[in-house]
């Protein structure tokens, strides 16, 4: 063994810091850009927005190694689209109240704000302050009511729940049994129920008395099952009523609530801002940046005097951090606005007509025709919306497979489910069309599909199976 030295040509990538943040802040949605924002604002001194106030002096933006005074904006300053008078709500048709007092009109009032922020144990806890009970039984409807899910059903046994109390007490399953008549007698009907059967027939109990009730009450109880297959006939025979009463029936039970508890459940509300905003002008499709989705930002004017007047000084690498903050968010909206504006080129007959006309698209050929990587195009289009006049969309939605047509060309999956959706919506409720109909229905509109490539779309759709789409 000896030690030598040789010389190795080799290529190889490597990420700088910049690339990497680039590349990151190319990924993250909207909300998620806005908190990374905060936290650079946080961290770096010399990073501000624009929105904030501005001072007196020429404002100083990042342009090469030096500072200059810009003679119009900061370099780092976002173009805003330009929407008409009004911003963005201008084109959408809509337009703000003028004045408070108008937009107090439709604001909830101060007791529906209380009724949505009460929850369901808060709700039952309140009723049960008012009952009449003993101190003991009062302990156990508590208990009961702490076991409920958010749907408002008992989510364990009553022997269950016995077996977890201390043996002390001497809790026994009547005394449960007991307490849980009392929840069920509590508001909303269908509280404290076990199963959906039994859940249906509280609600019904509660109704006047009539033969619709009763009838309804039997099916609930016994023959849910056929109800949900649809299986009329067999139900008929079972019940021995007629179709009609059997219709009538059927409203009622769809009347009722199979979650009582889910109106008192919290529900987390999901913002989506949209990133891009579809309009037609002058004939043509275009994509404009959301004016209200950028975050403008600029550096800062006292921090960036200080620096240069003493050389060499720590903020110099916070000055840095703030340029390419800067220069990789304009990157990452100029790179969201191209790739829109390719995909509204491609899908101008999705604008036009809806579902039915949107064709098959790749993220290669994005790509190809901006000339970025694939990769790029997956992170542009994940979590950014675009808006339209058809709606909001997430920029993957445009993307899909395709299916090959008799005349040689391709129809996406996207236009073959709107298809199926509007078959199906105009279908004879008696004589639903199966996945083998609906397969041949699409084969003579030039559609070459399989049976089971239906039955894939129509599930992927929530639409239920042909048996339980028939009506009486």
């Amino acid at each position: 063994m000896k030690q030598t030295l040789q010389l190795k040509l080799s290529q190889h990538l490597a990420l700088t810091p910049q690339l990497q943040q680039s590349i990151r802040l190319l990924q993250l949605s909207t909300l998620e850009l806005n908190q990374e924002i905060d936290n650079f604002l946080q961290d770096n001194p010399l990073l501000e927005r624009e929105d904030e106030p501005a001072p007196e002096a020429p404002l100083y933006a990042a342009s090469g190694d030096a500072l200059q005074a810009p003679s119009e904006q900061p370099e780092g300053a976002l173009p805003e689209p330009n929407f008409g008078d009004n911003g963005p709500a201008d084109w959408l048709g809509e337009s703000g109240p003028s004045s408070r007092d108008e937009r107090n009109d439709d604001e909830p009032s101060y007791a529906e704000i209380q009724a949505a922020a009460t929850s369901l144990r808060d709700h039952l806890g309140a009723q049960l302050a008012m009952m009449p009970l003993s101190e003991r039984d009062r302990s156990l409807v508590r208990l009961l009511i702490e076991a409920l899910d958010d749907d408002g059903y008992l989510a364990q046994s009553l022997e269950e729940l016995a077996e977890m109390l201390p043996p002390e007490l001497e809790v026994d399953l009547d005394e449960l049994q007991i307490a849980l008549k009392h929840l069920q007698n509590f508001d909303p009907p269908g509280i404290g129920a076990r199963n959906a059967s039994e859940c249906l027939a509280l609600q019904l109990a509660n109704l006047p008395q009539s033969k619709t009730r009763d009838l309804a009450l039997a099916i609930v109880r016994n023959h849910l099952d056929q109800l949900a297959a649809r299986d009329y006939v067999r139900l008929r025979k079972a019940v021995a009523c007629s179709e009609d009463e059997l219709r009538e029936a059927q409203s009622l039970i769809r009347s009722l609530n199979p979650r009582p508890g889910a109106q008192y459940s919290p529900s987390e509300t999901r913002y989506v801002v949209p990133d891009v905003v579809v309009r037609k002008l002058r004939g043509q499709w275009l994509a404009s940046l959301n004016a209200e989705a950028m975050p403008r930002l600029r550096i800062n004017r006292l921090y960036a005097d200080i620096l240069q007047g003493q050389r060499g000084s720590g903020l110099a690498s916070q000055l840095q951090e703030a340029k390419w903050l800067i220069k990789n968010v304009q990157q990452r909206f100029e790179t969201i606005q191209r790739v829109s504006q390719a995909i509204v080129d491609r899908q101008r007959q999705f604008f036009e007509h809806g579902e039915v006309a949107m064709r098959p698209l790749t993220l290669r050929e994005i790509a190809d025709q901006l000339g970025l990587h694939e990769s790029t195009i997956s992170r542009v289009t994940t979590q950014k919306y675009m808006a339209s006049p058809r709606g909001v969309f997430e920029l993957k939605y445009f993307f899909g497979s395709h299916v090959a047509t008799e005349a040689g060309g391709a129809a996406s999956s996207t236009a073959i489910r709107a298809l199926i959706k509007q078959l199906v919506g105009a279908e004879d409720g008696k004589k639903p069309l199966s996945d083998a109909q609906l397969a041949e229905i699409l084969g003579q509109q030039g559609i070459v599909v399989a049976r089971r490539t239906v039955a894939k779309y129509r599930e992927a759709l929530n639409i239920p199976p042909v048996n339980l789409r028939k009506s009486i």
